[in-house]
């Protein structure tokens, strides 16, 4: 919880609510170290790899990969760790293996260590007498700066430190053999302890080792006595000459902290305490909490926390806290038992506070918990948990009186004055001393409202905030007391801490909070069992439940808030917390949980909530007003619906004075000018919804100048869609599309069910206007303006808006770049045909008719053919979508009212574009094609009328894999709609989709589309009808898009890859057959004074695959290659030779055998780069070998 790592997938928790088990699914679940026979032939192997560097590596790989698997459940390593180290420490052991081996075998010790951690692998190196002399000589040939082998000093250290525990003097194995070369020999003890301080400066992974030798060779009863003194000076000395500002002193610094730190961890009080006050000192003055380096600050205030424990003597305070009986059955049972029944539980020393056996605190205790109270506000988690440790193990040595003054200060980190970080260090201490016993009952009253807050905390800085890992901490904190108290002492604060959960729990921002309250208030349940409907909310609100922000706020809070003790905590929180966060989406689904938690306190939300809001609504702080309005807003519709549930008016509801109030909220921000700027962008949709709101809920305001004053802002914010940022002008043009349509349904009809003939020309010829502004945006806004009116201001005025819209629909010169208002203006014409209706012989001012069905149908079509490009992209397909879901929507509407008024040639329009769309590049385009061609297939209430090919398409399309059929798989969409090639209807239009996927470059759509279009061409390939209908449609695809290059290119790479895979072999025996010759004659169309790279390049490739029709047909091909080696582009001349040459290496019957080597020569070796002249001798040359007419240069006086 406080130091939990879940943030790393909550991106995906909030913005997908996906839920985990997946993940739980896939996480470790091994059993038992399963890979034992392959380990140990790697390590046995390790003689025969260490050779080649290649087999070497490959052996270090796969022994990480099977370590590494074992990383979370490292134990199953533990029965296999003696035989794994004894084969390495053989290699290690054995005097002929070279020094490489010896180095990969400690590297494989390593990786086993990293994954088990040293502590365990420890114990396990053999300690005996005889290691001792052969580990020290391995250290003289080790060099500490050598890089590549700091594996194997690391565990040389450790093994070290394991044998250095013999127990017996070390001067007994100095012996009285005499000194070589005339010097006096080194003593074992000096030794040891050089390697010791040379590995405490060095900056790799053996300077840890080497504080753990220290901590485990110093305390020998032997060495203390002779070297403790003069290390401890030498450590000091370093320490003291060294300086965090550069990397050599951090390195040194580390070293000697580490060392100090493991020496008084593991070293006696009584040997420690003579040095404590000393090391203090030292430490002090080395300044660490100034020091930029996370590192040292922890282990100074590791070392700090080691020293003050050796001053005070170590028992178990007599005074602490102790619950007892632990059962959490018992607990379950609490509140179901009488109070009597309940086994009183106090503090230990109630009966006696004195200490058994008084003695004086040395001063410098003060000087180290003031040390770790300051560690607790540091900028570092690590060190600030280092801290709360430190305070939780020395609080439990002191007497109960100076206890009680440590958590007095410790309270002091809980200031608003102080940062995030004091008050996170705050609750890992108060976590700590509670789990310890040493927070006792009598302080809980001060603790509580402090844990409280911390649950809540959360501080703005700049855009974002801080604080989640505070409420974590405070979350933990609370973990911790349902464990260390006695239900009894809680109880006073029981109603406060599970509010406080549980409003955590379900509307915190933060995924890890929301799920560390869950569990801390499952931990209370548990061990408490005093929780309100503790198991209840449990069900609603566990891990997986509160890992969905939407959920949390929109679901589950109700449910919970359904408990009477929860509902206005719950409430309050959210109006005083939650609507004035500095994020916006939080304030929006605040507002909403509001309007969902209204039926569980209607009057609460009435007399008390909303009118505490309505001042914030026009309040200063820009998240404060926007929260504000939209919780108005939704409270106000909430509170109509309970009205109309039990035929009561909202002003029953609703005071005289919050009317007011809501309707001067437009009023006050319009004279105060906060619409305008970024403020404006968040008022704006607010005060829209607001108004939609207020209209849906049938506000008493008819013929009030409110709303006259709201249509001005909802115009204004339509024309203002320009002058906003992109990110939030989509959410202000629905909110005021949405707005629009609630008011004029609300405060524009009047008795007779319509509108004032006088205002709804004003409306609509206003809004019509528009639709030809010079801003794009304008145009979509009042697009979609015209879209949501309601039937009775449309009501003669249809064809009027029809033929606007249509205007704005339309592809033209000015307006090519302004896709989305085609897009707008097509949901528009949509929409409005839904509104008003359907009626075959009706006024094409009022009705969807005959007269003006075709131009609808027209409009919509027209638009499936938009493929605008722009620096965005194929921005023309959102046109194209739109065209098809409205094409959609038009079509049902009629064939639910008037099937008659849906034509065959219009149906077959409609079905063949879906069927080519269904067949294009884009798969989210081609998914939702596919879907609206499917649902006009299978709709059957009634059918749809005219479809071509029905019955086929039902074969091909069965409607029970209607939902199982991905269109966005390349490989489940192609092989279906490849077979509609086989229905004339259908062929030219799937073949033209076909066209653009196959000759795209997306890898998986060009290779499932490619591998389709030749399965279905292998199916036809003996049928020469259908082979010659084909190809027939084939050109026609190719001859209505020459020079379409979006078009055109992808079908030249396309036909590259039919002829390499002979889908036209039929015609490939019969001369010059028509279809090769038109194709030979539109590609030369094609490329026709073209400077297009990838088109040529294309050309080439298929003029090469042409060479394999025969008759003439060749001849006219080679001098079309020709023309093309002496292209004014290097690239072409080069691609162009290269390609020619490998068509004659797989046709070599298209030239003479006799000249056949000559060709090849003269293509491989000519450097086709060359200045013109030269390459078209060698291409003239070409010709006249082959008889091919030389291409004559046409000079430009000529032409």
């Amino acid at each position: 919880m406080a130091l939990s790592g879940a943030d790393g997938d909550d991106s995906a928790q909030e913005e997908g609510g996906s839920r985990e088990p997946d993940v739980i699914a896939q996480g470790s679940a091994l059993e038992c170290f399963t890979e034992g026979p392959e380990t140990s032939g790697l390590i046995r192997n390790l003689r025969g790899v260490c050779g080649d560097l290649v087999a070497r590596e490959t052996a270090v790989e796969k022994f990480i990969v099977i370590m590494d698997k074992y990383q979370e459940q490292p134990h199953l390593l533990d029965p296999h760790l003696e035989w794994m180290m004894n084969l390495l420490l053989d290699i290690v052991r054995d005097k002929e293996s070279p020094p490489p081996l010896v180095h990969l075998a400690f590297k494989f010790l390593y990786i086993i260590t990293k994954v088990r951690g040293y502590k365990t692998f420890l114990r396990l190196f053999p300690h005996e007498v005889v290691d001792l002399q052969p580990v020290l000589d391995m250290f003289a040939d080790q060099n500490p700066k050598d890089y590549e082998t700091w594996e194997t000093r690391y565990i040389l250290v450790l093994w070290l430190s394991m044998i250095c525990l013999i127990p017996f003097d070390l001067a007994l194995f100095d012996g009285n053999i005499p000194s070589e070369d005339g010097l006096a020999r080194i003593p074992v003890m000096d030794r040891i302890l050089k390697v010791a301080k040379c590995y405490l400066v060095v900056s790799d992974k053996a300077r840890d080792a080497a504080a753990v030798l220290v901590s485990k060779f110093i305390t020998r009863p032997d060495v203390k006595q002779k070297r403790m003194a003069d290390f401890l000076d030498w450590t000091l000395s370093v320490l003291s000459k060294s300086s965090f500002q550069t990397m050599e002193g951090t390195i040194v610094m580390d070293g000697m902290l580490q060392a100090l730190a493991q020496l008084f961890k593991h070293g006696k009080r009584e040997d420690c305490l003579p040095y404590a006050s000393t090391v203090l000192e030292c430490l002090d003055n080395c300044k660490l909490s100034e020091s930029n380096q996370t590192l040292l600050r922890k282990l100074g205030v590791k070392l700090v926390q080691r020293i003050g424990l050796t001053f005070l003597k170590p028992k178990v305070a007599k005074w602490r806290y102790q619950r007892g009986c632990r059962s959490l059955a018992a607990n379950l049972q609490f509140s179901a038992q009488p109070p009597a029944t309940h086994k009183q539980v106090t503090a230990a020393g109630a009966i006696d506070d004195d200490d058994d056996e008084e003695y004086d605190i040395p001063g410098e205790v003060e000087n180290v918990v003031e040390q770790l109270l300051v560690g607790l506000k540091d900028k570092d988690t690590i060190v600030r948990w280092s801290a709360a440790k430190g305070i939780g193990r020395i609080t439990g040595r002191l007497p109960k009186e100076l206890a009680d003054d440590v958590v007095g200060s410790l309270l002091d980190c809980f200031s608003y004055q102080e940062t995030d970080n004091s008050w996170h260090g705050g609750c890992l201490a108060l976590a700590e001393l509670g789990r310890r016993g040493l927070l006792l009952p009598s302080r809980i009253s001060d603790v509580v409202p402090v844990i409280l807050k911390a649950l809540t905390y959360d501080e703005k800085r700049g855009a974002c905030s801080v604080g989640s890992n505070v409420r974590d901490a405070a979350c933990y904190v609370s973990w911790a007391f349902a464990r260390a108290y006695d239900p009894l002492e809680l109880k006073p604060f029981i109603n406060q801490i599970s509010s406080a959960l549980v409003i955590a729990a379900v509307f915190d921002r933060d995924v890890n909070c929301r799920r560390a309250a869950s569990a801390a208030f499952q931990e209370n349940v548990g061990r408490q069992g005093t929780f309100p409907h503790g198991i209840d909310i449990l069900t609603a609100a566990d891990y997986f439940a509160v890992g969905n922000r939407v959920n949390c706020f929109l679901t589950v809070s109700v449910y919970v808030a359904g408990f009477p003790e929860y509902t206005q905590p719950m409430i309050d929180h959210l109006v005083n917390m939650k609507i004035n966060h500095w994020d916006g989406v939080i304030r929006e689904l605040s507002a909403k949980a509001l309007h969902n938690l209204t039926p569980q306190a209607p009057e609460y939300m009435a007399h008390v909530v909303l009118p505490k809001l309505l001042p914030l609504a026009v309040g200063n702080d820009l998240h404060s007003r926007h929260g504000a309005i939209l919780a108005c807003a939704e409270i106000t519709h909430a509170l109509y619906k309970l009205a109309a549930e039990n035929n009561r008016s909202i002003t029953d509801y609703i005071s005289e004075k919050s009317l007011e109030g809501l309707k001067r909220i437009h009023q006050e921000l319009s004279s105060r000018q906060l619409y305008r700027g970024l403020g404006g962008e968040l008022m704006r949709p607010a005060v829209c919804a607001l108004i939609e709101k207020l209209s849906l809920s049938k506000m008493p305001f008819k013929e009030d100048p409110i709303i006259g004053d709201w249509q001005w802002l909802i115009n204004d914010s339509l024309r203002s869609l320009s002058h906003v940022s992109s990110t939030t002008r989509q959410q202000i043009k629905e909110a005021a599309v949405s707005a629009l349509a609630a008011l004029c349904n609300e405060y524009y009809i009047n008795e007779q069910g319509e509108a004032s003939p006088a205002l709804q020309d004003e409306l609509v010829k206003q809004y019509i206007s528009e639709l030809q502004n010079t801003e794009e945006m304008i145009r979509c806004g009042f697009s979609l303006a015209l879209g949501a009116l309601p039937r009775f201001l449309l009501k003669g005025k249809l064809q009027q808006i029809l033929d606007g819209l249509k205007k704005v629909a339309s592809i033209s010169l000015k307006n090519v770049r302004f896709a989305e208002s085609r897009r707008d203006a097509l949901k528009a014409i949509a929409k409005v045909c839904q509104t008003v209706g359907v009626k075959r012989e009706g006024s094409q001012d009022e009705f969807v008719c005959k007269d003006n069905i075709v131009q609808i149908y027209t409009t919509l079509l027209h638009g499936m053919t938009d493929y605008t490009t722009d620096s965005r992209g194929d921005v023309g397909a959102w046109v194209r979508e739109a065209a098809m879901t409205n094409l959609m929507e038009v079509m049902l509407l009629l064939v639910r009212n008037d099937p008659t008024l849906i034509s065959a040639n219009i149906c077959q329009q409609i079905m063949c574009c879906l069927a080519q769309q269904s067949a294009e590049k884009i798969d989210r385009f081609r998914a939702c094609a596919g879907s609206v061609f499917l649902n006009l297939l299978h709709f059957d209430s009634p059918s749809i009328p005219h479809i071509p090919h029905r019955e086929e398409l039902e074969r091909i399309f069965p409607r029970s894999e209607t939902i199982t059929l991905n269109w966005n798989a390349p490989s489940q969409a192609f092989p279906r709609i490849t077979q509609l090639l086989g229905l004339p209807a259908y062929q030219y239009y799937v073949l033209l989709g076909l066209t653009v996927s196959v000759g795209g470059l997306t890898e998986s759509t060009v290779r499932y589309s490619a591998q389709s279009l030749f399965d279905y061409m292998k199916k036809i390939q003996n049928d020469l009808g259908a082979m010659n209908s084909f190809c027939e449609t084939l050109l026609k695809v190719f001859e209505d898009n020459l020079l379409n290059d979006r078009v055109s290119v992808p079908l030249l790479k396309m036909l590259d890859q039919m002829l390499a895979n002979g889908c036209f072999d039929i015609f490939t025996t019969e001369e010059d057959h028509p279809f090769s010759m038109k194709l030979l004659m539109l590609c030369k169309e094609e490329i026709k004074k073209s400077k297009d790279i990838q088109k040529l390049r294309s050309s080439i490739a298929v003029f090469c695959g042409m060479i394999q029709f025969q008759g003439d047909m060749r001849k006219k091909v080679f001098f079309q290659l020709f023309l093309l080696l002496c292209h004014p582009f290097p690239i072409i001349r080069k691609t162009t030779a290269s390609q020619l040459y490998e068509m004659l290496i797989t046709f070599s019957d298209t030239v003479d055998p006799n000249i056949m080597d000559e060709v090849m020569t003269i293509l491989s070796d000519t450097n086709w780069d060359a200045e013109l002249l030269l390459v078209r001798e060698k291409r003239n040359y070409l010709c006249d070998l082959m008889k091919v007419p030389k291409p004559q240069p046409v000079t430009k006086s000529a032409a």
